[in-house]
Protein backbone atom coordinates (compact mmCIF):
# COMPACT_ATOMS: atom_id res chain seq x y z
CA UNK A 1 0.00 0.00 0.00
CA UNK A 2 0.99 3.74 -0.58
CA UNK A 3 1.70 5.79 2.65
CA UNK A 4 2.70 9.54 1.50
CA UNK A 5 3.85 8.25 -1.76
CA UNK A 6 6.18 5.41 -0.09
CA UNK A 7 5.04 1.82 -0.96
CA UNK A 8 5.01 -0.20 2.58
CA UNK A 9 3.84 -3.79 3.27
CA UNK A 10 0.18 -4.01 4.77
CA UNK A 11 -0.10 -5.80 8.41
CA UNK A 12 -2.32 -9.69 7.99
CA UNK A 13 -5.15 -7.45 9.20
CA UNK A 14 -5.04 -4.91 6.59
CA UNK A 15 -4.37 -6.94 3.96
CA UNK A 16 -7.56 -9.24 4.73
CA UNK A 17 -9.48 -6.23 4.54
CA UNK A 18 -8.35 -4.62 1.66
CA UNK A 19 -9.12 -7.86 0.26
CA UNK A 20 -12.26 -8.58 1.39
CA UNK A 21 -13.42 -5.11 0.37
CA UNK A 22 -12.06 -5.24 -2.96
CA UNK A 23 -13.75 -9.03 -3.32
CA UNK A 24 -17.15 -7.30 -1.61
CA UNK A 25 -18.25 -6.24 -5.59
CA UNK A 26 -19.07 -8.61 -8.01
CA UNK A 27 -17.38 -5.96 -11.01
CA UNK A 28 -14.25 -5.94 -8.86
CA UNK A 29 -14.09 -9.84 -8.66
CA UNK A 30 -14.80 -10.31 -12.01
CA UNK A 31 -12.08 -7.56 -13.19
CA UNK A 32 -9.42 -9.60 -10.71
CA UNK A 33 -10.34 -12.88 -12.38
CA UNK A 34 -9.82 -11.41 -15.57
CA UNK A 35 -6.29 -10.01 -14.35
CA UNK A 36 -5.55 -13.62 -12.90
CA UNK A 37 -5.61 -14.98 -16.56
CA UNK A 38 -3.22 -11.89 -18.28
CA UNK A 39 -2.60 -7.92 -17.99
CA UNK A 40 -5.14 -6.11 -19.86
CA UNK A 41 -5.84 -2.16 -21.01
CA UNK A 42 -8.31 -0.64 -19.61
CA UNK A 43 -10.94 -0.30 -22.88
CA UNK A 44 -10.11 -4.09 -23.48
CA UNK A 45 -11.07 -5.09 -19.75
CA UNK A 46 -13.97 -2.81 -20.47
CA UNK A 47 -14.84 -4.62 -23.33
CA UNK A 48 -14.76 -8.28 -22.10
CA UNK A 49 -16.51 -7.69 -19.06
CA UNK A 50 -19.58 -5.51 -20.68
CA UNK A 51 -19.19 -1.91 -18.39
CA UNK A 52 -18.35 1.30 -19.08
CA UNK A 53 -14.99 2.70 -19.13
CA UNK A 54 -15.72 5.03 -16.44
CA UNK A 55 -17.32 2.54 -14.46
CA UNK A 56 -14.16 -0.16 -14.80
CA UNK A 57 -11.71 3.09 -14.28
CA UNK A 58 -13.73 3.24 -11.00
CA UNK A 59 -13.52 -0.21 -9.77
CA UNK A 60 -9.96 -0.18 -10.87
CA UNK A 61 -9.20 2.72 -8.59
CA UNK A 62 -10.61 0.73 -6.07
CA UNK A 63 -8.60 -2.22 -6.49
CA UNK A 64 -5.14 -0.22 -7.00
CA UNK A 65 -5.76 1.68 -3.40
CA UNK A 66 -6.61 -1.80 -1.83
CA UNK A 67 -2.98 -2.98 -3.35
CA UNK A 68 -4.37 -5.73 -5.10
CA UNK A 69 -3.56 -4.24 -8.66
CA UNK A 70 -0.67 -2.05 -10.19
CA UNK A 71 -1.15 0.03 -12.93
CA UNK A 72 1.93 -0.60 -15.07
CA UNK A 73 3.21 2.22 -18.20
CA UNK A 74 3.37 0.95 -21.57
CA UNK A 75 4.34 3.51 -23.72
CA UNK A 76 1.01 5.90 -23.71
CA UNK A 77 -1.19 3.53 -22.54
CA UNK A 78 -1.50 1.43 -19.08
CA UNK A 79 -1.86 -2.10 -18.56
CA UNK A 80 -3.12 -3.54 -15.21
CA UNK A 81 -1.80 -6.56 -13.20
CA UNK A 82 -2.09 -7.84 -10.54
CA UNK A 83 -0.11 -6.38 -7.55
CA UNK A 84 1.64 -10.29 -6.79
CA UNK A 85 1.17 -13.52 -8.83
CA UNK A 86 0.38 -15.08 -5.24
CA UNK A 87 -2.96 -12.87 -5.79
CA UNK A 88 -3.70 -15.40 -8.49
CA UNK A 89 -3.32 -18.55 -6.45
CA UNK A 90 -5.49 -16.77 -3.76
CA UNK A 91 -8.42 -16.59 -5.53
CA UNK A 92 -8.30 -19.95 -6.89
CA UNK A 93 -8.21 -21.21 -3.56
CA UNK A 94 -11.01 -18.84 -2.62
CA UNK A 95 -12.96 -20.04 -5.91
CA UNK A 96 -12.44 -24.03 -4.95
CA UNK A 97 -13.79 -23.05 -1.08
CA UNK A 98 -16.58 -24.59 -0.03
CA UNK A 99 -19.57 -22.30 1.74
CA UNK A 100 -21.95 -23.53 3.87
CA UNK A 101 -24.75 -21.18 3.22
CA UNK A 102 -28.38 -21.24 4.13
CA UNK A 103 -30.13 -20.76 0.40
CA UNK A 104 -32.48 -18.24 0.96
CA UNK A 105 -29.92 -15.71 3.02
CA UNK A 106 -27.42 -13.56 1.99
CA UNK A 107 -24.50 -11.96 3.71
CA UNK A 108 -24.84 -9.14 6.04
CA UNK A 109 -23.36 -7.12 4.19
CA UNK A 110 -23.80 -7.72 0.58
CA UNK A 111 -25.78 -4.42 0.09
CA UNK A 112 -22.87 -2.17 1.06
CA UNK A 113 -20.80 -0.69 -1.32
CA UNK A 114 -17.81 0.28 0.24
CA UNK A 115 -14.43 0.92 -1.30
CA UNK A 116 -10.69 0.38 0.55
Amino acid sequence: MYARGVLTIATDIDALARFGRALADPIRCRVLLALRDAPAHPADLAEALGISRTRLSNHLACLRDCGLVVAVPVGRRVRYELADARLGHALDDLRSAVLAVEADTTCADAEEKGCC
